[in-house]
């Protein structure tokens, strides 16, 4: 179910700690009293539900059953989120940031102030879902209605696109223009609005789809049961519930609930994620029909940001280079002394072996290899270099690394950019298990860190495969 190796949990709590600050004193984290308790009430609610439910994601998502048309979108990793602005009329205690400034629309660090820029950084991109976020979007509903109409002008049915609203701006007026530009799905934030649902009932044969996207709170599990019933009677088309995190922003909000914390990638609440399953298992015992979807934080902070690594790698790679599970971009070397890569090089042309699956260095000390070569018995025994790199989507390049051009229509340039992430010399027995275990079969191993000539861990995982599971109680 949860799969952080044990050392990676004091990297975890220290930067927890270096992220609050002095305030990370006060926050009431799991104990070991309650730590037992609580896995076993988690263990419980995904008993009850493994033999309903479809879980994804590395057992990040449930219930994959029957999942919004967007979060298909987002699971194949062919999503991108444009953030229309950066203010909110809404004033939700659960809100990670500050939303006080309307500010470019904005995607991936690239601000777009042309809707013809952003379809082509669309199309030239690939991809095949677009939601329109905020803030509230319909705070500047010319600017979503432009962006909006323009992206489904281009792309048609080939590009679903779907809107985060807390519904206090809608009326018939502005879902019939909305519909009319070609918005597919809609998705309310009913927590924002004391769950009401009348902007709901609104959009139900209006938008084809219409969705409502809440955080699981607990406090608010028999209002949600209850509310739940009336959307499966008024035609909501799906429920997907977030986990609650912590952020110093809403700090002061949050400590003032019996809330109990957890360690992680981000810090997060427990409560919220149990209440996110039991309220999947009132939908099944109540015969609702109403398809819920938990998606966790840590399905969110892994596989999304996976999925946008390896969109970006794909620009970037060499033959002889590899995308990983994670997105990075993986390159493998050999060092030897000079003659000795010469031989092998040589050999390689002997076999007729495709010239772009190798390269020597620009220095001419390391030979570049695909994974087939690096197996191949001429580089056995050799020093084996592994280095990742992170592809990053931005406005302009720094003119450190490799960068690849994208032009807009407007002229103006956008830049995939290739940056070192890690390196690892991988020696001796390290570097066969490197080679039987990612090149050979792919095959992962849980909490299974590959070591150097000091016995210190190596954490190749890190950038080879997405940690599998739920956050860890701990």
């Amino acid at each position: 179910m949860t799969t952080n190796p044990c050392g990676q949990h004091t990297l975890l709590i220290e930067a927890n700690r270096s992220e609050y600050g002095e305030s990370y004193a006060r926050i009431p984290f799991i104990n070991p009293t309650s730590c037992s308790a609580l896995n076993e009430q988690r263990l419980l609610l995904l008993d009850s539900l493994s033999s309903r439910i479809e879980v994804g994601c590395g057992g990040t998502k449930f219930d994959m059953g029957d999942l919004a048309p967007g979060c298909r979108a987002c699971v194949a990793g062919d999503w991108s989120c444009l953030f229309v602005n950066g203010r909110c009329n809404a004033r939700c205690f659960y809100c990670p940031t500050s939303q006080e400034e309307t500010g470019l629309p904005t995607t991936n660090a690239v601000s777009f102030r042309a809707p013809a820029d952003y379809v082509a950084y669309l199309e030239q991109l690939g991809f095949r879902g677009l939601s329109l976020s905020g803030g509230e979007p319909l705070l500047t509903p010319g600017r979503s209605l432009a962006f909006l109409g323009a992206a489904k002008r281009h792309f048609g049915d080939r590009l679903h696109t779907w809107l985060y609203t807390n519904g206090i701006m809608v009326d018939e007026n502005v879902l019939c223009r909305l519909r009319d530009v070609g918005l597919d799905e809609i998705r309310f934030d009913i927590g924002a609005v004391g769950y009401s649902l009348e902007k709901l009932r609104m959009a139900v044969g209006i938008i084809p789809t219409v969705t409502v996207e809440i955080p699981a709170v607990p406090e608010d599990f028999e209002l949600t049961s209850q509310k739940m019933n009336e959307m499966a009677e008024i035609g909501v088309g799906y429920l997907n519930l977030h986990q609650l995190r912590l952020t110093p922003y809403n700090l002061e909000r949050f400590l003032a609930r019996p809330y109990t914390f957890l360690h992680g990638e981000k810090v997060t609440v427990l409560e919220s994620e149990l209440t996110a399953l039991a309220l999947i298992r009132h939908s099944f015992d109540a015969g609702l029909g109403l398809p819920v979807n938990y998606c966790s934080f840590v399905y969110k902070h892994r596989y999304q940001k996976a999925a946008a690594r390896r969109r970006s790698a794909i620009f970037m790679r060499k033959p002889y280079e590899t995308v990983t599970s994670a997105g990075y971009l993986r390159t493998l070397a050999v060092v030897a002394e000079d003659s000795r890569l010469a031989d092998i090089q040589g050999r390689f042309k002997d076999r007729g072996i495709d010239p772009a699956l190798w390269s020597l260095s620009p220095n001419g000390q390391r030979l570049l290899l695909a994974p087939e070569l690096v197996v191949s018995i001429y580089c056995r025994g050799l020093k084996l270099f592994a280095s990742y790199a992170e592809c990053l989507i931005r406005e302009h390049a720094s003119c450190r690394h490799q960068f690849k051009e994208f032009r807009l229509p407007s002229g103006r340039k956008i830049v995939v950019e290739r940056w070192l992430a890690q390196e690892f010399a991988l020696y001796g027995d390290a570097r066969e298990a490197f080679v039987s275990r990612y090149l050979h079969h792919g095959i992962y191993h849980q909490g299974d860190l590959l070591s150097d000539e000091t016995d210190r861990p190596v954490g190749v995982e890190t950038y080879e495969c997405i940690v599998e599971g739920l956050q860890d109680y701990y």
